[in-house]
């Protein structure tokens, strides 16, 4: 398709410049070298074999690059292993806004390891992504399978109550968090990072109560705005 609309833009190119220029032989000879070399850069650099991808809307985009999962995944689970590779081919993916072949690719890389937790906690992480926040069975049963096979790492606890937290449900991921926080070393580096997450939801509700109370300072009993 490409290469059909490619020769129907160069004719039209050719047949506008001869009807309105009216250029001599020489000139046509010019033009129509001009065309053939921008059709051979289009050959060397372009993909017309390739389909067209919709592009997905900005701001999931957005998101998708600014995944929490993504920023704070090393620290937590390490790197140089299977599943840092796997989940490093995902994030590219993700900053593109492919949600969807994120989630795929990660479970194409779960048949042939199985029993890797953390594949299981960035696949359940893509899920959520690819659902707009929405914790979905699927991305609950992956969360669930890397508590299994890690009972005693942070990482799936930690990245659920994330994905929660993403999604509204900050109750629930504060619950997860410090019932982490309680059952884990003192000593742990990783405190740090959860402890900072209590706090944004702390400041979260502090910033929501300031609002709701500046909103009724300003309205009267019965609805009535004050003067």
């Amino acid at each position: 398709m490409g290469w059909i609309i490619l020769a129907l833009l160069a004719a039209l190119a050719f047949g506008a410049l001869w009807f309105f220029v009216r250029p001599g032989k020489a000139g046509l000879q010019l033009l129509a070298a001009g065309i053939l070399f921008a059709c051979a850069g289009y050959a060397w650099q372009g993909h017309p074999d390739l389909a067209g991808q919709r592009r997905l809307p900005a701001e999931r985009e957005a998101a998708a690059a600014d995944s929490s999962f993504s920023a704070m995944r090393q620290e937590m689970l390490g790197r140089f292993d299977v599943a840092d590779s796997w989940l490093t081919l995902s994030d590219s993916y993700l900053r593109a806004g492919d949600t969807q072949g994120a989630a795929q690719l990660l479970r194409s890389a779960l048949r042939g390891h199985p029993n890797n937790a953390f594949l299981w906690i960035g696949y359940g992480n893509a899920l959520v992504l690819h659902g707009n926040g929405l914790m979905s069975p699927a991305a609950e049963m992956a969360y669930r399978r890397a508590a299994v096979l890690a009972p005693d790492h942070p990482a799936p606890r930690f990245f659920y109550g994330l994905s929660l937290a993403q999604g509204g449900h900050l109750d629930e991921a504060e619950r997860i968090w410090r019932d982490l926080l309680a059952t884990s070393s003192p000593t742990a580096k990783w405190r740090a990072q959860v402890q900072a997450q209590i706090d944004l939801i702390e400041r979260a509700r502090a910033v929501a109560a300031m609002q709701r109370a500046q909103m009724g300072e300003g309205t009267a009993p019965g609805g009535q705005v004050q003067r």
